[in-house]
């Protein structure tokens, strides 16, 4: 204990025994106040122990005299839920996709949820508002591989795209014609120009006249003989300038030579039909819709 305690002249206090250097410390004593909120805080934690869940035990833990947990509050919270959107799924379950735009209280509810499952589900590969990262198309142009009506976003969603867990998916690839031997390098160079003229880039006159030929050969039957593409076969339009890809002479060499082989998983295998009726009303939304 220090033995040299004395009073403070000025406030009148008593003082610790501690002194540095001619300067002295005061005992004061904590505010009542904050004494009474330390105490209450303490008679507080002890009440939450006793009622919530709290300390482990040596194979479970004290689950607290009302028996509440986050996971239990959670499973009410998402039964609650459920229950406030029953009536409106089965109203979902008993139209077309086509007839529920048509129902202005279903179209918010469908644009509401189609939001959120598209964020968790779509945006990771076609960015957030669907518009679109390189070898994930954008949803906001009318560049549609195999339809942007309603019924063909709903058919797509549920068979996927080259998906081959799902024997519906839709499905035509392109052949690698370089890889495999279908086309020599020189024919692909020619096509590849005859290809780039179509959106009136500079091209190689004379390459351009020979790859006319191998176009008409190889790739008419798909992309049509004016180049336009074929959404039946999900062949894409080679005259605009939405390039899935990319459209430099590069790329277009690359895409020739090896091919490319997008997939879209078939969400039919992993989401309920009410939960794809909203998704297509959302994606047809974005702006791209037929």
């Amino acid at each position: 204990m220090p033995t040299n305690v004395e009073k403070d002249q000025v406030s009148g206090r008593e003082t610790t025994g501690h002194e540095w250097d001619g300067i002295k410390e005061l005992n004061t004593p904590l505010p009542s106040w904050w004494v009474y909120v330390f105490w209450v805080t303490i008679i507080w934690s002890v009440g939450y122990w006793v009622v919530y869940p709290s300390w482990p035990t040596a194979t479970d833990y004290l689950k607290g005299t009302f028996g509440t947990t986050n996971r239990t509050q959670l499973h009410e919270t998402m039964a609650n839920v459920a229950a406030e959107r029953a009536p409106y799924m089965e109203r979902l379950a008993a139209l077309d996709v086509s007839e529920v735009v048509n129902d202005p209280e279903l179209l918010n509810f469908s644009m509401a949820g189609g939001k959120a499952i598209f964020a968790d589900n779509c945006a990771p590969c076609h960015g957030t508002g669907g518009s679109g990262n390189p070898g994930f198309p954008s949803l906001q142009d009318d560049a549609w591989l195999w339809g942007g009506s309603l019924d063909a976003i709903n058919e797509t969603l549920h068979v996927g795209i080259r998906w081959d867990a799902n024997e519906d998916t839709r499905l035509n690839d392109m052949p690698a014609f370089g890889r495999d031997g279908l086309l020599e390098r020189e024919d692909i160079s020619d096509v590849v120009q005859f290809v780039m003229g179509y959106s009136n880039r500079a091209t190689d006159g004379d390459a351009a006249q020979r790859g006319a030929i191998v176009f008409e050969e190889n790739c008419a039957a798909c992309h049509g003989d004016n180049g336009k593409g074929i959404q039946e076969l999900g062949a894409p339009n080679l005259t605009d300038a939405i390039w899935l890809y990319g459209g430099d002479q590069a790329t277009l060499t690359d895409t020739v030579t090896n091919s490319r082989r997008g997939v879209m998983p078939a969400w039919g295998d992993r989401l309920d039909e009410e939960t794809i009726k909203m998704l297509t009303v959302y994606v047809h939304s974005l702006g791209g819709g037929q």
